[in-house]
């Protein structure tokens, strides 16, 4: 049994093969409708969410599975003060297979290790967020035919952003990949990525305060929203919530080819005048969402289809 809680959990050939099945589901999703007949997923949301828990329920759905869980800890016996330990215990009673949005970093990790079913990381505090990067991976791969041999702005809050951290750790391990990293100073990403991953995986990048002055050089720009939960005051959200925004005028600076990417929710950070140039890919990103959650039910389930 395996659970993912990291891009890394799986290595470059794994992630080739879930990838190639999840391109396969999108070419052929009659042939994957009933693979998951009689199986359950439990989504265990202790934070909101849309997208995450919508897009792992439309999986298993889409599959021929069912769905249970809950949508936030107010809703589930956590309000009662029960462990993560015992909540994973209870629902592999239940369940084949569980996905976990937790604010605490570690908390899908505890449960994977007093768990009998597949425990899948759906973001951890301001940790990690690996279905959302592998997510990212097959966007990128569809989109641009390749994973390497480009040059990436990951823009916004580069603090907290668990969506940039994982996405980093992924893509430093395939060639040629540069990273300009834009956010203003508060923002910046913290050391533990800059130099624990980065720097001692001798990764080119350089960091900027700008957007407009990384504009010309992206093959592609990631953005992300300045995330009002993991502030500690509301006076410093307000202060830092419009730092950037990308606009039309700031997309005549791009390459004709650069895609732009974002795990969303967005607020105000890319304009919505940004949605119809054939560059913006993100609603596309999100659908992609889907078939890699696909493949990955059926990889941790190791459901083979014929």
């Amino acid at each position: 049994m395996r659970h993912l809680m990291s891009p890394l959990d799986f290595s470059v050939e794994e992630l080739d093969r879930l990838l190639d099945l999840a391109n396969d589901i999108e070419a052929n999703p009659s042939r994957y409708a009933h693979s998951c007949e009689g199986k359950k997923l439990a989504t265990l949301f202790y934070e909101p969410s849309t997208r995450t828990r919508l897009s792992f329920e439309a999986a298993m759905l889409n599959l021929g599975g069912s769905v249970l869980g809950f949508s936030s800890a107010d809703s589930s016996s956590a309000a009662k003060g029960e462990s993560v330990s015992d909540t994973i215990r209870i629902i592999s009673c239940y369940a084949d297979i569980c996905a976990m949005r937790h604010p605490k970093e570690g908390a899908p990790l505890v449960a994977s290790m007093k768990s009998s079913i597949p425990v899948i990381n759906a973001g951890d505090g301001g940790h990690q967020h690996p279905t959302q990067t592998l997510t990212d991976l097959l966007t990128i791969r569809s989109l641009k035919g390749r994973l390497g041999n480009f040059t990436i702005g990951l823009c916004g809050d580069l603090k907290f952003g668990r969506t940039v951290h994982s996405l980093i750790q992924a893509l430093i391990r395939y060639p040629n990949v540069r990273f300009i990293l834009i956010s203003p100073e508060e923002l910046r990403l913290p050391d533990n990525i800059r130099d624990g991953v980065l720097r001692k995986n001798h990764q080119d990048f350089c960091e900027e305060v700008r957007l407009e002055d990384a504009m010309p050089e992206l093959d592609l720009l990631y953005m992300t929203r300045v995330q009002r939960e993991r502030f500690f005051n509301e006076e410093d959200y307000i202060r830092m919530k419009d730092f950037y925004i990308l606009d039309r005028e700031k997309m005549k600076l791009a390459k004709e080819d650069m895609l732009v990417l974002h795990p969303l929710p967005r607020v105000n950070e890319i304009s919505t005048e940004v949605d119809d140039d054939p560059r913006a890919v993100y609603f596309r990103q999100a659908q992609y969402g889907v078939y890699v959650r696909m493949a990955l039910i059926l990889t941790l389930l190791e459901v083979e289809v014929c």
